[in-house]
């Protein structure tokens, strides 16, 4: 329970009470996908009651950047800003660790934004597509954890000291009861394939423009692999 609370505590704005020790996420960071459920379905059930697509996908996105403080936001924009410096691994390095936002964040979030509020429009079920978008997202945060080489000390660093090599495994079994939810088999199958492989391109991605990874490219990944699960799985019929 003191794993969960630190969890939760650390990945949304909840008034959990009295802040614990991090350190209880840090030996099990694979449970990033229960945070997953709890922001899905926390917005999910903000939205359930508006029948307005266009209004129900506004409140969704507005919900869980909210609900989540936009820390993870705050890594994609900066993961747009060094994506899009030019030179070395130390310039992008600088691009992506300052505390200015440049223009290459600002188009970034846009367009994983409008990306988002199209994507959910054209879901058969927003509520559905939160949630399982929500969960895949935060697979993709224990999956970089567990496998992205920290480049700088930091948030990443620390809980990848603690990490092990099966703790992806542990976080996909954790996404298994998305299976329960009322979804065809196709559109679940490419939601699974989408989860790994976004992931993973952007491991691949940061280590070539990095050397390695860091916290705002686990936050990234979040957003990233949230809008390309749910763009994924509203073009599958």
């Amino acid at each position: 329970m003191k794993a969960l609370i630190s969890l939760l505590q650390f990945t949304t704005i909840l008034p959990l009470g009295k802040a614990r020790d991090f350190e209880y996420f840090a030996r099990y960071s694979y449970l990033y996908p229960i945070a997953g459920y709890v922001i899905g379905g926390l917005v999910a059930l903000l939205v359930y009651f508006i029948t307005n697509q266009i209004l129900a996908s506004a409140v969704a996105i507005a919900g869980l950047l909210l609900l989540s403080g936009c820390n993870h936001f705050d890594g994609l924009l900066d993961f747009g800003d060094a994506i899009m410096a030019h030179g070395d691994h130390e310039k992008r390095i600088q691009a992506l660790t300052d505390r200015q936002i440049g223009v290459g964040g600002v188009a970034l979030g846009i367009i994983i934004t409008l990306l988002l509020f199209a994507s959910l429009q054209i879901s058969g079920s927003i509520v559905t597509a939160v949630i399982i978008g929500e969960v895949c997202g935060k697979f993709s945060m224990a999956f970089l954890t567990t496998t992205g080489a920290p480049f700088q000390e930091g948030i990443h660093s620390y809980l990848h000291k603690f990490s092990r090599p099966y703790f992806p495994i542990l976080a996909f079994v954790l996404c298994l009861p998305l299976i329960l939810l009322p979804i065809s088999p196709k559109k679940l199958a490419a939601a699974g394939i989408l989860m790994v492989l976004c992931p993973i391109l952007l491991l691949v991605t940061s280590k070539r423009l990095f050397g390695g990874v860091n916290g705002d490219v686990v936050g990234a990944s979040n957003e990233i692999t949230r809008v390309v699960v749910i763009l994924g799985m509203a073009l599958v019929s």
